[in-house]
């Protein structure tokens, strides 16, 4: 039993995490509009911009082609080797599941996801990112 307590810490740690990198990509996305009207340049640091495309574009990419996410198969493994319900267990799970997880035809999250992608593309396009080098004396 005590062996099994560090795979559940793991798993209840992946979750979080996924989280987290859900919540990345949602505020992340208001951040951009919010903070560009409001006069906030830090919003459209390049790296910042780039980071929130990139997640979004592997999360509607992970759909297209039909793959489950690796951080969720992740914590599934861990939750098995706690032997541990792969959906039950202690209070940050129970409750980072019920927001993170839901039921509904894949369809639905594949389109969900491209939508939300092309939100960010658009964003990407109507508030640009600062050029990389922006503030940079150019190179010789």
């Amino acid at each position: 039993m005590r062996t099994a307590l560090p795979y559940q810490l793991l798993a209840d740690m992946v979750l979080i995490l996924h989280v987290t990198l859900v919540a990345f990509v949602v505020g992340g996305l208001l951040l951009i509009v919010i903070g560009n009207l409001r006069g906030w340049q830090w919003v459209n640091g390049f790296r910042f911009r780039l980071m929130h495309l990139g997640a979004i574009a592997t999360v509607a990419a992970e759909a297209w082609l039909g793959a489950t996410c690796p951080l969720t198969s992740l914590e599934i493994w861990l939750r098995a080797k706690a032997h541990a319900a792969s959906y039950a267990g202690s209070f940050i799970e129970y409750w980072l599941q019920r927001f993170l997880y839901y039921e509904a035809p894949s369809w639905v999250f594949t389109l969900g996801y491209s939508v939300f992608g092309l939100i960010v593309v658009i964003t990407w396009w109507y508030f640009p990112p600062e050029s990389r080098h922006s503030g940079q004396p150019p190179a010789i």
